[in-house]
């Protein structure tokens, strides 16, 4: 229920901010004016941001400053990720200071690696036998989690704080952190012993700048380091002075020195005393982030994260970066016609988020006047329906579908019933007309006065032609795809067209594959044409396409496999077509490639099913 759940605390807060920030965007909302797209989470307020590239998504690994806080008051980390760098999909908290039961409080700035397949998380909590703050390492076989504590004690400790982890060309990792002081040590390749003991990088003001004003703190470095490598040089991007701080950054032939001091990257400004820096590239561009507090309500214990993309100069120091609030631009566009969290969010307001009894996450406490927006929605030829998975222990409401804002063109109405539980699940559908070509996309919610509804998840039908596959091409890794057994990667060799391909191993059965759920895209006696490509791992492969449609109960197997495939360069193209009917009410449209026998690893790149 609602009332019981550790997210319902502080909305009443929360709430009024954010209906001061949605006022001021119904005011900037007039044509050829953008929308604001930073802090990009308004749900909570977050801070130290850590981003992590893998496998076509960018993993933002935050903290979060509890609502009305006057201190540094922090629970636990939280984390988001985006396919385009506007939508940010919420995946909760998958770790906190009780993951680590040697630890008494505060859930601060760390940052997440991946290596030898599992994802490492370096956070600084405080040790409750000593009352040190200490470095532990949180673990995990998936980027999102959940974590658990790695070794069961501290990592390091001596009182200081921000750890930052890089790993250099040739596979030696480093673990640094530090406020007064800036340490490290060289990780062992299992990522949670090191080598040696703690060493100091001494702080001269040739290496880090002069401070004035405090002579038990000549140079500028304060705390924050985040350490990475481009082009053969190292950078150490830091936050600087105190208070309040502004992002400062030094370069270096080697990993631990000798530091050169470059200058401001980003000048104190925005309404936190503290700033703490992430840069990542990614899809072609370079990321800065960063916290601030401009959310209403906002301030230096109640942060909010932010983005600009900025690009280096030609000799590699980085340009002055100012905070904005359009942010980064969109990299790419959104599929409507795949399944979309409801938590993949651009821009919200009034709304929050919680788990989900189904998995993963939901949005929640809607009421009337509420919104979402996701940015950039590229519906091509046409929307026919939209679908989504809600719930409501009151009376329901409705889901307005508009185009470019709040009170945007309007082309669907959903209904959502009392289904007599917050986390009591039903499937809602609705027609759409005159959504075509790409435009934001905002779930404007209405209904009567309290909490309306909650909702899961949402996808649109799409109109006629078109790939009906999500990511056929495999270039945004394995977004969309999923695998009914064994391990489904994203790999950049073998590929048979563009940058990458998906690979699938630990395969124990030959029905084991790549899948990709179609449900909401068939139309009832439709014929549909499928191309695939495949390469075996070893040998030929005995690949097939099939698509696997459920209705009333009933599950029909089409093979979409002509009996002699053409083959290209270590790969074969599976192609075929099939009549797609059934009677009763169709719930389950996978489409998926196996083997008829064996259970190999194989590949799979340019798919498409129309």
């Amino acid at each position: 229920m609602k009332a019981a759940s550790p997210l319902r605390l502080g909305v009443p807060f929360r709430r009024a901010a954010l209906l001061i920030v949605a006022l001021l965007c119904a005011v900037s909302m007039v044509p050829g004016t953008a929308r604001a797209d930073n802090p990009i989470v308004q749900t909570i307020y977050t801070a130290d941001p850590a981003p992590l590239v893998h496998d076509g998504r960018v993993y933002l690994y935050t903290g979060h400053d509890e609502d009305g806080s006057t201190y540094f008051t922090m629970k636990e980390w939280r984390l988001w990720s985006s396919a385009d760098m506007v939508n940010w999909t919420d995946h909760g908290s998958p770790m906190s200071v009780a993951t680590f039961s040697w630890a008494s409080a505060d859930a601060w700035a760390g940052q997440a690696i991946h290596r030898n397949g599992k994802f490492y998380w370096y956070v600084p909590v405080k040790d409750r036998a000593s009352g040190q703050m200490a470095i532990g390492v949180g673990v995990s076989d998936s980027p999102t989690g959940p974590f658990t504590d790695a070794i069961g004690r501290p990592l390091v400790r001596n009182g200081e704080i921000d750890p930052s982890v890089f790993i250099d060309d040739n596979g030696q990792a480093y673990l640094y952190w530090g406020n007064p002081n800036l340490w490290y040590v060289k990780l062992n390749p299992d990522m949670i012993s090191y080598s040696g003991s703690p060493a100091q990088i001494p702080l001269t003001t040739a290496g880090f700048g002069t401070r004035t004003g405090n002579p038990s703190r000549p140079t500028l470095y304060e705390e924050g380091p985040w350490v990475y490598k481009r082009n053969g040089l190292y950078y150490n991007v830091f936050a600087a002075k105190c208070c309040s701080e502004f992002i400062a950054y030094s370069t270096a032939p080697g990993p631990t020195g000798p530091w050169t001091y470059r200058g401001t990257v980003m000048p104190t400004q925005g309404s936190s005393f503290t700033n703490h820096a992430g840069i990542v590239d990614f899809k072609g561009g370079s990321y800065f982030f960063y916290h601030n507090g401009a959310l209403p309500g906002g301030g230096g214990f109640t942060r909010s994260v932010a983005v600009e993309r900025f690009a280096y100069n030609a000799d590699g120091s980085i340009p002055t970066i100012t905070m904005t609030t359009a942010g980064a631009p969109q990299v790419g566009t959104l599929d409507p016609y795949v399944r979309q969290e409801a938590e993949t969010i651009a821009w919200a307001s009034g709304v929050e988020t919680e788990r989900s009894a189904e998995g993963g996450m939901n949005v929640g406490w809607i009421e009337h006047g509420d919104y979402v927006k996701v940015k950039g929605v590229a519906f091509g030829s046409g929307a026919r329906s939209f679908t989504a998975r809600v719930a409501s222990a009151a009376g329901g409401g409705r889901i307005e579908l508009r185009l470019g804002g709040v009170n945007g063109t309007l082309v669907g109405t959903c209904a959502v019933p009392g289904t007599g539980g917050w986390q009591t699940w039903t499937t809602v559908t609705c027609p759409v007309t005159g959504a075509t070509g790409t435009h934001d996309l905002y779930f404007t919610y209405t209904g009567g006065s309290g909490y309306l509804f909650n909702v899961d998840w949402w996808q649109f039908t799409g109109g006629s032609g078109g790939n009906l596959l999500a990511n056929g091409d495999m270039e945004s890794g394995t977004t969309g795809w999923g695998a009914s057994g064994g391990t489904l990667s994203s790999v950049t060799s073998p590929v048979h067209g563009g940058a990458r391909a998906l690979s699938i191993d630990g395969r124990t059965a030959s029905w084991q594959g790549t899948t990709q759920d179609v449900t909401a895209k068939l139309t009832n006696g439709k014929s549909y044409t499928t191309s695939v490509w495949v390469r075996a791992h070893a040998g030929t492969p005995s690949a097939k396409a099939t698509l696997a449609v459920t209705a009333g109960g009933t599950t029909t197997y089409h093979q979409l496999t002509p009996a002699t495939p053409v083959g290209s360069g270590g790969w074969t193209r599976l192609t075929g077509t099939a009549t797609v009917s059934w009677s009763g009410t169709l719930t389950a449209a996978t489409f998926y490639v196996e083997t008829a026998a064996g259970t190999d690893g194989f590949s799979v790149d340019d798919a498409s099913f129309q």
